[in-house]
């Protein structure tokens, strides 16, 4: 005990983490003797810490990522019985009234936390954003000669480039390969344009280098759109949807689970797709059957719009953009006050609030004991990228402030027990 005592820091009594305690189990009364039927619990109660609005752990994976507790609790209550149908939302058609209601809130709600204008369609798509990147030139462009620009800012953006070379002459207008992917352009007029590109192609945040565009170039071409992958900030902050001819995000990061991206689309660039476009590509088809052209991922769309109305209660996304802020800055602030011992490589300007990358200066062996530790505090999937190694916080926008409060914590907590 006294080993124990003074190997305590300030910080490392704010890491003490309570167990979930299991309610009773209530029991099935055994069956009569002669079925030979075993007797076997019922499912425990919600543990304590559940219904105080905790759950004894902080998921900071980048995605699938935690979700809003108060929407798992409310899709389970709603799973077996949706509404009173007698069904759960998993088994009941697409095309029934019930889904039909679901799936039009959820638009309906989208379109009022980002004020979508009626110039551009709302779709609820599969294949996730990568699907997107040949989907994109497929619609934007005319044929595959067509010109298109992209601004490489981390893996997906490039990612992007490569398969749009498939369908179009895209071309690299801005890289920030040379500096490891810790930077944006400075100046958007750096950003060499072709000024015949039938699109832009911008990531808005990389998930992997957590750089985070604040505002956004335009098209050199005048009759050219801006395009962009959202999936890591989507629904995060306000953005002007009239900017944009097409914006599109997986849904796993910040409003939903895997297996829906989401496309907002401006109408008027919808029904040009080139011929070798796969009709579920074509964003016409979707459009026109209201993202009901084949059995789309409803137990997805249906937890995407129990999201949306959680950001909606909250005050929309001005207010959540404040909490990301907040948030984000403590992480940050803590980073850059250690003193060198954790280091994010980041541009301070383009830093992303969603996704913070750091490492510590002592290397990878104390990584590693840092996210193992970590784990056994209650705060799991810190691990980097494999790509680029370590440490990764991904604090979307259903991460509680207590969760970043606790990591920073537990950050100086391991920086004094490991000088």
């Amino acid at each position: 005990m006294a080993a124990a005592a003074a190997a305590a820091t300030p910080n490392s009594m704010l890491l003490h983490r309570p167990s979930p305690k299991a309610a009773p189990s209530a029991r099935v009364p055994a069956r009569a003797a002669r079925i030979h039927c075993q007797a076997v619990a019922a499912p425990s109660a919600p543990s304590p810490l559940a219904a105080a609005g905790e759950r004894g752990v902080y998921n900071f994976a980048a995605g699938p990522a935690t979700l809003p507790l108060s929407v798992l609790q409310k899709a389970q209550a709603e799973l077996v019985d949706y509404r009173g149908s007698g069904m759960s939302i998993m088994e009941m058609s697409h095309r029934g009234k019930e889904f039909d209601a679901a799936i039009k809130k959820a638009e309906a709600d989208l379109r009022a936390l980002l004020a979508v204008p009626d110039t551009h369609e709302v779709l609820f798509l599969q294949g996730g954003a990568t699907t997107q990147f040949a989907a994109a030139p497929l619609n934007l462009c005319a044929s595959s000669s067509d010109p298109a620009d992209f601004v490489v800012s981390g893996s997906w953006s490039d990612k992007a480039f490569k398969e749009a070379k498939k369908y179009s002459a895209a071309s690299v207008a801005w890289s920030g390969k040379a500096a490891k992917y810790t930077s944006l352009p400075a100046d958007f007029g750096a950003i060499a344009q072709n000024p015949h590109a039938r699109f832009l192609h911008i990531c808005s945040n990389e998930t992997i280098h957590g750089v985070e565009f604040k505002d956004y170039p335009e098209p050199k071409n005048k009759s050219g759109v801006l395009v962009a992958d959202m999936s890591s900030n989507f629904c995060s902050k306000p953005v002007d949807v009239s900017r944009f001819g097409l914006i599109y995000a997986g849904a796993q990061k910040n409003v939903g689970p895997s297996g829906v991206t989401i496309a907002i689309v401006r109408k008027d660039l919808v029904g040009s797709a080139q011929p070798i476009t796969p009709v579920m590509l074509d964003y016409k088809t979707h459009a026109d059957n209201a993202s009901l052209y084949n059995t789309p991922p409803c137990f997805a769309i249906y937890i995407c719009g129990l999201v949306f109305e959680d950001l909606l209660a909250q005050g929309g996304l001005a207010e959540v953009e404040k909490k990301n802020q907040h948030k984000a800055g403590i992480l940050y602030d803590t980073i850059d006050a250690s003193g060198g011992y954790f280091i994010c490589p980041v541009d301070k300007p383009v830093r992303s609030l969603m996704n913070v990358p750091f490492t510590l200066a002592k290397g990878a062996d104390l990584e590693k004991q840092f996210i193992a530790e970590a784990a056994k505090e209650g705060m799991l999937q810190l691990k980097g990228h494999r790509s680029v190694g370590g440490v990764r916080a991904s604090i979307y926008n259903a991460m509680p402030l207590s969760g970043v409060e606790k990591l920073v914590a537990f950050m100086k907590d391991f920086q004094a027990r490991n000088p």
